[in-house]
């Protein structure tokens, strides 16, 4: 994603618009995918000319969130500096048997007692369970402190109803006549994943997510996919977050890594120095690209 960094209320004024760029991945994850055989010449060929097109674009900083499952982190260190940040949990998709077994105790007993509970789990995908899921999305946000980099405008989710039509799910738990959680799932080339979730906190105690992801992923089983990615914690923490999706798959081992790569070094410093004239503003804190931070 190509960004104008005079739009960054840092630099709104300081700096000319449309001139000075960086990139970064879209919420989410992205990087390079590379097929067939990979050599020490084609990467450095490879740099060599996405950097020149990056020049020409006026890109001066780029900041990539590698995908867990794709690995694709791991061809391209002499392309980034990259740099692991923490676990991720997937589900492995085999059998349903098997991917039982890899839940934790206390996540299959919230399972049954969804069920139990009368917690029903549907799935389809329409403007409608939208209109239902982002005013419920923002409320979760906000009970979380969420920052403004977890909401998104009506255009985001325009485009996964328009532009994933093939590739995309709402998957939603109803109880009593009331749907009370809701998960966006993507899917593609065997594989899912757990875009954006969202619930009501009333019926907290139901676990319908947990019912709501078995489900998701028993889809997945029976439509041939092979995993189901459910990202970490928040900030790549191993926190509730982290510990509440670790309970489908006890023995996940998946792994997010960045990569931060600088192609104009003298206007990414000339950024820093401008922002050096802020109170407050720190060279030195653990940010990418500094003059963001």
């Amino acid at each position: 994603m190509k960004r104008d960094i005079e739009k960054d209320q840092n630099f709104s004024g300081k700096i000319p618009s449309a001139t000075f760029y960086d990139a970064a991945t879209p919420y989410g994850y992205g990087g390079f995918l590379i097929e067939g055989n990979v050599t020490d010449e084609s990467l450095e060929a490879l740099e060599k000319e996405y950097s020149r097109l990056c020049m020409n674009e006026g890109i001066i900083s780029e900041f990539v969130r590698f995908h867990p499952v794709l690995n694709n982190s791991k061809v391209l260190s002499s392309i980034y500096d990259i740099s692991e940040l923490g676990r991720t949990v997937t589900i492995e998709l085999g059998s349903q048997e098997q991917m039982w077994e890899g839940f934790a105790g206390n996540n299959r007993n919230k399972i049954r007692k969804a069920k139990k509970s009368g917690v029903e789990i549907y799935w389809g995908r329409s403007r409608e369970l939208f209109d239902v899921f982002i005013p419920m999305y923002n409320e979760t946000m906000d009970k979380d402190d969420a920052t403004d980099y977890y909401y998104f405008k009506n255009d985001f989710y325009n485009s996964i109803l328009e532009d994933l039509k093939y590739n995309s799910l709402m998957f939603y738990a109803v109880f009593e006549s009331k749907i009370i959680s809701m998960s966006i799932i993507l899917f593609s080339n065997q594989q899912m994943h757990y875009h954006l979730s969202a619930s009501d906190r009333n019926y907290k105690n139901l676990a319908a997510t947990n019912l709501l992801l078995y489900e998701a992923a028993c889809w997945g089983c029976e439509n041939g996919y092979k995993t189901l990615h459910l990202g970490g914690g928040l900030g790549s923490r191993e926190d509730s977050l982290y510990q509440f999706k670790k309970g489908f798959n006890k023995n996940s081992n998946t792994c997010f890594s960045i990569g931060k790569k600088i192609f104009d070094n003298e206007k990414y410093n000339e950024l820093i120095e401008i922002r050096k004239q802020d109170q407050g503003f720190d060279e030195n804190k653990l940010f990418f690209p500094v003059y963001r931070g």
